[in-house]
């Protein structure tokens, strides 16, 4: 007879095995080597300068740096990315083998540790300094649960690629493992970087940019949302000052938690964005590792989270370009521009119709770009209290 105090443990080692099968195991991911350098010319190909925070241990295998074991301190490095010219919105090109194809593939340009903090600020104020005055903007990616070094580093030079708003591209990353049964470890990782990452929102704020931007993804909002909620009042403020918006993409946060969260920090200046998909798998994963507890980025109730003061982005009806449906936020890059201005223009106040597509109403011409005529069509919803924005087929 099976002991019940055996049977929640069994039950998480079933979602594992199934979630292996559906996520895909290590094997192929790339965890040794992803930064060969490649020096090959590619017409077309666009390059990307991006600066790096990490709590990572550094890791002495050839072109790798950063493994998924713990720092005691902080590491700071650099690289250059390259995107390839047929580039799919969305998605990563890489390599079959290394250091890959810059006409088809992402690939490393170049590479190197920084220092000391100090050296990251200088690095990081040098870039401000090539943008003009007014357009001086810090993006901060802090990537999720299961992911590796090189998998971070890719997935914000895609996002910045797509978005092309040319922001200063900063990587904070954690020590995640990148597997799937270091659940807990990544979660222990995520909060022993609390420090690592306000210090590093300090460091954002009291730099030469004009505004920062901060996207979390996964279990990395669980990081942003404990170190935000650890900080003094003043510090928050003074770091609110700079803030231009927070994304919190497909969020692995107990919506409980979360709930608790905002009743602590009170109102902000700027609504938290937050994007859902009710099909993420990933965060049904999650679920089951959490005591069947709902995750804020599969969150049903959209309604509720808008009147809690958020701006939600639900996606579910978006096609997804990974199995688990966890990495959407990374199509919506391509229209980041279009979803900013419509929310510093105000145009989530009203709704109007052009040629049967439903869109923002307001300000239309800056929300659609610089093709007035066409209304941007995405399978998504927006909701922000007390208006509800529904496209049931377009936005």
């Amino acid at each position: 007879m099976v002991s019940i105090f055996r049977l929640p443990v069994m039950r998480v080692l079933i979602v594992l095995t199934a979630s292996v099968a559906l996520l895909g195991a290590c094997s192929g991911r790339p965890e040794i080597g992803a930064l060969a350098l490649n020096s090959a010319p590619a017409d077309g190909a666009k390059a990307h300068d991006l600066l790096i925070v990490a709590t990572r241990a550094r890791d002495e295998r050839p072109d790798t740096y950063f493994s998924g074991e713990r720092s005691v301190g902080v590491s700071y490095a650099e690289a250059r990315i390259s995107v390839p010219p047929a580039h799919k919105p969305g998605v990563i090109e890489w390599p079959a083998s290394l250091p890959g194809n810059p006409e088809t593939d992402f690939v490393a340009r170049s590479a190197a540790y920084l220092p000391s903090a100090q050296a990251f600020k200088s690095r990081l104020n040098q870039e401000l300094a090539t943008r003009p005055r007014g357009k001086k903007e810090v993006f901060l990616f802090i990537h999720g649960y299961n992911t590796l070094f090189a998998e971070s580093l890719y997935r914000l030079t895609q996002f910045v690629h797509d978005a092309d708003n040319g922001a200063v591209p900063v990587l904070f990353t954690w020590a995640s493992r990148g597997k799937l049964k270091d659940y807990l470890y990544d979660l222990n990782s995520a909060a022993i970087a609390r420090d690592a990452l306000e210090q590093t929102l300090i460091e954002l704020a009291e730099s030469d940019a004009d505004e920062v931007s901060i996207l979390a993804h996964s279990m990395g909002n669980y990081l942003l949302m404990e170190t935000i909620r650890q900080m003094p009042p003043s510090l928050r403020h003074k770091i609110q000052k700079k803030i231009h918006y927070v994304v919190l993409a497909a969020p692995d946060i107990d919506i409980d938690l979360f709930k608790s969260h905002l009743r602590r920090l009170g109102k902000v200046d700027k609504p938290y964005v937050v994007i859902v998909s009710t099909d993420d798998r990933a965060l049904r994963l999650s679920r089951a590792l959490s005591g069947g507890v709902d995750r804020l980025g599969a969150f049903s109730d959209d309604e509720e989270l808008a009147k809690l003061g958020a701006i939600v982005i639900n996606v579910t009806d978006l096609e997804a370009e990974d199995s688990a449906h966890h990495s959407k936020f990374a199509i919506l890059a391509e229209f980041a521009p279009e979803l900013q201005r419509a929310f510093a223009n105000g145009s989530l106040t009203s709704e109007s119709s052009i040629d049967g597509t439903r869109t923002f109403g307001g300000d239309l011409g800056s929300f659609v770009g610089n093709t007035a005529q066409t209304a941007l069509t995405l399978p998504i919803r927006i909701i922000a209290a007390p208006v509800v924005l529904a496209t049931g087929g377009s936005l």
